[in-house]
């Protein structure tokens, strides 16, 4: 057994210093069940189900559990995709969107009995998030999407400006005029997470190993890994690399795009914001939360940057992003003051055309799964997802629940 890599790097996010890494790497095996390749939260679900299954799985990931956008986002754990569910059932059609909505409710049901079941200490909560209206054609937009979403049975309310400052503990600007809430959206820290659910599926017998896959092909009834310190072979994988996916299948690239995401970290002051609120203060929206220490994570203004951070993984951070981060307060909290910067960071997202993951098949290497693009909406789906996934590894076929997730779907086509 190696030794467990340690976070060193002042890029590291907030919730990565609060989670210093102490798993160790197994030694890598010859062959598997099932190989994930990927440690974020993807990986670590699928990994998690088929260990708990019995299957005799390998997890590989390259640095560290939740390297990517699952250790360095804003720790929130909602409903649906980043788009309105209107949006999404005219994108989709209602059926199709009816169903990814349904996988997101389903993996919030799964990650409450997880949690609970494994003793998994991760700050997870569900006050409710609540979005912003900064004038009326959001409020109009939000009318359109809690009718659609009620008439699904899925829970959002309509607020008031009144209704939202009683929610804020702290005047509220003269833009915000009203938003909307889903009652039961959790927030959590998602390395605090992902290690326990890590430390979980070795418990049930899961085999994790730092390595970086560097090919996989097909090899008879199954598939054969190269990595950096050997090969595996398997007789199913699933890739969960996320803005990294191209560069094990090809054919992905322009399909799932990375997207540098900017945040910072508050230092701790008293709770102002005890629910998960997001606002567009720019076209590509900003989102915060508060967290049990009193600390504020506040992330956004990528459409400062030039061509919105598309097609950036470096790690940093920009002084015009993070300047624009700086002032979201000041404009919608006026009076709120005692604002101490405490870290900042980046994050690499994946997004696809139509803002909604892909889960499927890759293309010409049989029993092989990929999983990526969530769009900066990640969270939601994992729970679920990471168990249809299990699914199709051990059966050899894809599970019908992941067909609105398919690649050849209408929307990803130019």
């Amino acid at each position: 057994m190696g030794t467990a890599p340690q976070w060193h790097n002042p890029q590291f996010s907030f919730w990565q210093h609060q989670a210093p890494v102490g798993l160790p790497s197994d030694h890598l095996p010859t062959t598997a069940d099932v190989v994930v390749i990927g440690g974020g939260l993807l990986g670590c679900c699928t990994a998690y189900w088929l260990a708990r299954n019995g299957v005799r799985v390998t997890l590989l990931e390259q640095s560290a559990p939740a390297f990517g956008a699952t250790g360095r986002n804003g720790g929130f754990h909602v409903i649906g995709t980043s788009e309105a569910y209107h949006t999404t059932i005219a994108n989709f059609g209602h059926a199709d969107a009816k169903s990814i909505y349904q996988i997101t409710l389903d993996s919030r049901s799964l990650l409450r009995q997880v949690v609970a079941e494994e003793q998994i200490a991760c700050e997870y909560r569900e006050p409710g998030r609540l979005n912003l209206e900064l004038n009326e054609d959001e409020r109009g937009a939000h009318t359109q999407a809690i009718a659609a979403l009620r008439a699904d049975g899925f829970a959002a309310e309509q607020l008031d400006r009144a209704q939202v400052q009683a929610l804020i503990k702290t005047p509220l600007g003269a833009d915000i005029i009203g938003g909307l809430f889903a009652h039961e959206d959790g927030l959590l820290q998602p390395a605090l997470f992902v290690q326990g659910l890590l430390a979980a599926a070795r418990r049930h017998g899961a085999q994790i190993c730092l390595a970086q896959a560097t090919n996989i092909t097909a090899d008879g009834s199954g598939v054969r890994l190269e990595t950096n310190t050997g090969s595996i072979s398997a007789g199913a994988a699933i890739v969960a690399i996320n803005a990294w996916s191209d560069r094990l299948i090809p054919v992905l690239k322009g399909i799932i795009t990375p997207v540098r995401g900017q945040i910072l970290a508050y230092a701790p002051i008293p709770m102002v914001f005890p629910i998960g609120i997001g606002a567009a203060v720019t076209s590509t929206g900003e989102y915060w939360h508060q967290t049990p220490n009193g600390s504020i994570v506040l992330g956004g203004c990528r459409a400062i940057a030039p061509d919105g951070e598309v097609g950036l993984l470096a790690e940093g951070t920009t002084p015009a992003v993070q300047s624009a981060i700086e002032g979201v307060f000041p404009r919608l909290f006026p009076q709120l003051h005692g604002l101490d910067v405490a870290q900042r960071w980046s994050g690499p997202m994946a997004f696809t055309r139509d803002h909604t993951p892909i889960a499927d098949q890759v293309p010409g290497i049989e029993r092989t799964w990929f999983v990526g693009g969530f769009s900066g909406h990640g969270m939601p789906f994992g729970m679920r997802v990471g168990q249809l996934l299990a699914e199709a590894a051990t059966h050899g076929t894809t599970p019908a629940a992941l067909h609105a997730l398919r690649l050849d779907r209408p929307t990803l086509k130019s």
